[in-house]
């Protein structure tokens, strides 16, 4: 492998390695034939402004071809699976796919803030756990993949590591839109959320609401956000509601 001037070789095959490097690339499951790729994509901004070396460049180029890559990767794996869904709502699964939040977690995955090269400042401020800091470096992470093998090597990486909805939620929609429709059709009000729990440390919480009209409780979800565990509760109401054909007399 070519290797980063002043850096020693990265050896992604030595198993008893405690080099946060080596591990995440162990985790990630890409050897890089060019290990300056690697090197640029895990250098975060602050670390640069605290070396005197003209020759270090920070990440932030790579995160925006990064970005442009794992979604030309998703959008192509979304038009496979979903063969019938329309622009707007495969925009929006995309959206949710690989959000900052959903990267980040990607990151966490595999050692990916443990690796990154930070300034000293960033890392006292918990920098290497901050999902900004985490998806960008996700992102750039990809770049240099799609950079060192190109675009099929990003897919193999990348593609099993989502979560994708199956084509069950894809049918059901927005379950908010279509309960809040049916609410003020049959009762002339409008569904609130209220947030009544929240569990967890920042990185892996658990939102509870629950769904009331007026003042019935129609339904508590829960959810990684409060848009999940909002959306998760307006499915399950949803289900309880009774349909126009199975609706008891009055």
């Amino acid at each position: 492998m070519n290797q980063a001037a002043g850096q020693q070789p990265i050896d992604a095959c030595d198993v008893d390695s405690k080099d946060p490097m080596v591990r995440m690339l162990q985790a990630l499951g890409h050897r890089f034939e060019n290990d300056r790729l690697l090197i640029e994509a895990l250098t975060h901004r602050s670390y640069v402004n605290e070396v005197d070396d003209p020759a270090v460049t920070d990440n932030e180029r790579f995160e925006f071809l990064g970005d442009a890559v794992i979604d030309f990767v998703v959008s192509a794996e979304l038009m496979r699976r979903f063969k019938t869904a329309k622009e707007g709502r495969l925009s929006k699964i995309r959206a949710s796919v690989v959000s900052e939040g959903a990267l980040a977690e990607l990151a966490r995955g595999i050692g990916l803030g443990e690796a990154l090269r930070l300034g000293r400042g960033e890392v006292l401020s918990g920098g290497r756990d901050k999902n900004s800091i985490l998806s960008d470096g996700f992102e750039a992470v990809m770049a240099a993949v799609y950079l060192d093998a190109g675009v099929q090597r990003v897919a193999e990486v990348l593609l099993p590591r989502l979560k994708f909805p199956d084509g069950e939620a894809l049918r059901q929609g927005d379950p908010k839109s279509e309960l809040q429709q049916r609410i003020q059709a049959e009762r002339h009000q409008t569904p609130t959320y209220h947030l009544v729990s929240e569990r967890g440390p920042d990185h892996d919480k658990t939102f509870e609401v629950e769904l009331r009209v007026g003042d019935e409780v129609l339904a508590v979800g829960a959810g990684r956000s409060k848009k999940e565990a909002e959306q998760r509760a307006a499915a399950e109401a949803l289900q309880a509601l009774p349909t126009p054909e199975n609706e008891p007399p009055a």
